[in-house]
């Protein structure tokens, strides 16, 4: 499959508009001769248009350059990854690789043909004065029928727009070459794509809660907002070859709401909670695998890199790069089964209907920073603990529960964030003890495991003896690390930020 990342902007135009000459816009030198296409499109969604409802389209396209099975995944405002498959991936169906990329919106259900278009595209390119090709111009006359479940024509639109894609432009380009269309009588569209205005009102946009008025708004909307970061970097993991952070991310997105859930458990009927921990807590399991292989093998390549006469990877390095593909395997079957579509719905009913107490109605400017303070106390008791122990294991474990609590205090500082600067720097705050926190259990963990590998009776000589290097290496980089731990803890445990925030 083909990936690459779509920057555009579109644009409503009467059919006598006249396009404006593109070569009064700075840094574009020459407009290419036009070529013209008659493209036809059969997209695919839900019957109950999930897809749609978050901006997702799914095409099989014929005639053009780029004809094909397209995916296209919203990023950010204008900006789309799009994924291709070749025509002949599908004929009738869609390709199972690109259904595996939305199966966490689809969960299962059958993906229909919803509408078909038909585009009579004139493409010219906008180019720099050595030729190259900044952005592609393409002004469509399109004709669109929405189908019905049983793929009867139940509307027929017809419209003309004006797509600018970059190429090897950028952002602002777009924006001088929208300055001129817009100048000429053309309208920024209002619709992310064409499916979007086919569609019309049959689609749902997915609205989730912004409200931060009580307590248990903020609780809803950091956690919808989670959900949202957790089903956008799902099709990266799926995705992912080797380390392109999506694991990580998405494994965030978990700890974030099962954080979220513990520090304001006071506010919501326990009797959902625990079960939902659980499977939460499974999926962050399987994704853990993965990530703490990708990082502790970069971590050993980059030390490698630097160890004076290491000239090859060891074969207990290479063994670990197995295991992470065999790791990322399994969990691309996590995400296909039932019980993580099963934990994605229990979200969604959650976010629907919140089971919130009536202590959440209380005013989020009295009771949130009640939670963020006592989250800090607990934090720094767990410091002032680990603090208190000598160097070893046992102080180990406690640094990391200390990391872990760090953890919950961020992200109970972001969710709070809508209170004010205070949230905002306590966050920072709680983030920089976390990062010096992780610097340390990573240096600990990469410790163990090269332990583990010097112990195998059958690991070569010259492997322990690079596994006992890297294993020096990894104790003074942790004690290293630990220097920077009281400052970090001492900016922490400024109570005026605390203060603030409650007043």
């Amino acid at each position: 499959m083909a990936r690459h990342i779509e920057l555009e902007r579109k644009y409503d135009a009467e059919a006598d508009l006249a396009l404006p000459d593109m070569r009064q816009v700075a840094g574009c030198a020459e407009v290419g001769p036009p070529r013209t296409h008659t493209l036809r499109a059969s997209y695919f969604d839900t019957e109950d248009l999930r897809l749609a409802a978050r901006g997702i389209t799914l095409r099989r396209r014929q005639g053009g350059t780029d004809e094909g099975w397209h995916l296209k995944l919203p990023i950010a405002k204008n900006t789309r990854q799009e994924i291709r498959a070749p025509l002949d991936a599908g004929v009738r169906d869609v390709p199972a690789e690109l259904t595996d990329l939305v199966a966490a919106h689809v969960r299962g259900r059958p993906l229909v043909r919803v509408a078909e278009l038909e585009t009579r595209r004139t493409e010219r390119g906008l180019l720099a004065e050595d030729g190259t090709v900044l952005a592609e111009l393409a002004d469509d006359t399109v004709s669109a029928r929405r189908l019905s479940q049983d793929g009867h024509e139940v509307g027929l639109l017809g419209w003309r727009e004006i797509e600018v894609e970059a190429v090897h432009g950028s952002g602002e380009l777009l924006e001088s070459i929208g300055d001129h269309l817009r100048d000429s009588g053309a309208r920024e569209s209002k619709v992310a794509s064409k499916l979007a205005r086919a569609l019309d009102d049959d689609v749902v946009p997915l609205v989730r809660s912004t409200a931060t008025r009580t307590a248990g708004d903020v609780l809803v909307t950091y956690l919808g907002e989670q959900v949202e970061q957790l089903l956008t970097y799902d099709p990266g993991v799926r995705l992912a070859e080797s380390d392109d952070d999506s694991v990580h991310k998405m494994r965030v997105s978990i700890r974030r709401i099962r954080s979220i859930l513990r520090t304001h458990r006071r506010l919501v009927e326990q009797a959902r909670i625990p079960t939902l921990d659980a499977e939460l807590k499974w999926l962050a399991d399987e994704l853990g695998e993965v990530r703490d292989l990708e990082v502790q093998g970069a971590r050993f390549d980059r030390r490698l890199a630097d160890l004076p006469g290491a000239h090859q990877s060891p074969a207990w390095l290479l063994a670990m790069a197995d295991e992470e593909h065999r790791a990322r395997d399994r969990v691309r079957q996590t995400l296909l089964s039932q019980r993580y579509y099963d934990l994605l719905d229990a979200l969604d009913a959650f976010l629907a209907a919140p089971p919130l107490n009536a202590r959440a109605g209380r005013s989020a400017k009295k009771e949130t920073p009640k939670l963020v303070a006592r989250t800090w106390r607990k934090m720094m008791k767990r410091y002032k603990r680990a603090e208190g122990l000598s160097a070893g294991q046992e102080r180990d474990v406690a640094l990391h529960g200390t990391r872990k609590a760090a953890k919950r205090a961020r992200y109970i500082a972001e969710a709070a964030s809508s209170l004010g600067s205070p949230a905002a720097k306590l966050a920072r705050r709680a983030e920089r003890l976390q990062d010096v926190l992780g610097a340390h259990h990573d240096s600990v963990v990469a410790a163990e495991r090269l332990a583990a590998t010097t112990d195998r009776p059958d690991t070569p000589a010259a492997d322990t003896f690079i596994a006992g290097r890297l294993t020096e290496v990894e104790h003074r980089e942790g004690a290293r690390v630990l220097e920077r731990l009281p400052a970090a803890a001492k900016k922490a445990g400024r109570r005026k930020p605390l203060r603030k925030l409650g007043s």
